[in-house]
């Protein structure tokens, strides 16, 4: 069966939050959100506040319904931390056409907590020239190959790379897989919090929000 035939990813413009009004949008940095499985396009979104005041937020909602939120990757037949390659570009394909339909932006980044930090890595591989950086939360790497992993192990574009010691639910696997591509493909700020699980809190939110300033600053 076709990745077409089980699901039809779009991205629901009338679900995205914005941080900004639509007239005060173009030819600012913009910040692309991607919430886990289970969550919707509110949760990252409360970092907001935390961000500077330049940036311009735009918090997507994944287009799967799934355990009382929403999902980029369908649990049945994609395990935790190791979805199907076909599955995956899908969902990013469907990011890069809604972004296609925004106005310009003097740059953009993404950042995703889970799921959607898979979402995030998988976007600077399916278009490594369209994104200066990205921030990953408990997240990993999807496992295959693409085009654009030659010219990120050239380029090295920022990424922070946040999780918790305690976190039970992203394989081990999955986590050193997502280390050795990180290290031949990124320029990479790694942190592991020692008490904190699954979850985005504490002291990685101001390491998040400092990563983000200094990747703005630098334009």
């Amino acid at each position: 069966m076709s990745i077409t035939s089980e699901i039809s990813p779009s991205i629901n413009e009338d679900a995205v939050l914005w941080s900004v009004p639509e007239a005060d949008r173009r030819g600012r940095p913009l910040l692309v959100m991607m919430h886990g499985w289970s969550y919707d396009e509110t949760h990252l979104f409360q970092l907001t506040p935390r961000l500077p005041g330049e940036l311009v937020v735009a918090s997507l909602r994944a287009p799967i319904p799934e355990a009382g939120g929403y999902a980029w990757f369908p649990s049945r037949g994609n395990p935790i931390g190791n979805p199907r390659p076909a599955v995956a570009n899908a969902m990013t394909d469907a990011v890069l056409d809604w972004l296609d339909a925004q106005p310009s932006f003097s740059s953009v980044g993404l950042i995703g907590f889970s799921q959607g930090g898979g979402m995030a890595l998988q976007l600077l591989r399916r278009a490594p020239a369209r994104f200066s950086y990205a921030v990953q939360l408990a997240g990993f790497v999807v496992n295959d190959s693409q085009p654009g992993d030659r010219m990120l192990a050239d380029s090295k574009p920022p990424v922070f790379w946040g999780r918790g010691a305690l976190d039970g639910v992203i394989p081990n696997d999955a986590i050193a897989r997502t280390s050795t591509w990180m290290a031949t493909h990124t320029d990479a700020d790694i942190r592991v919090y020692p008490r904190l699980g699954h979850d985005v809190a504490g002291q990685e939110v101001h390491d998040l929000a400092a990563f983000i300033a200094r990747r703005v600053e630098a334009g």
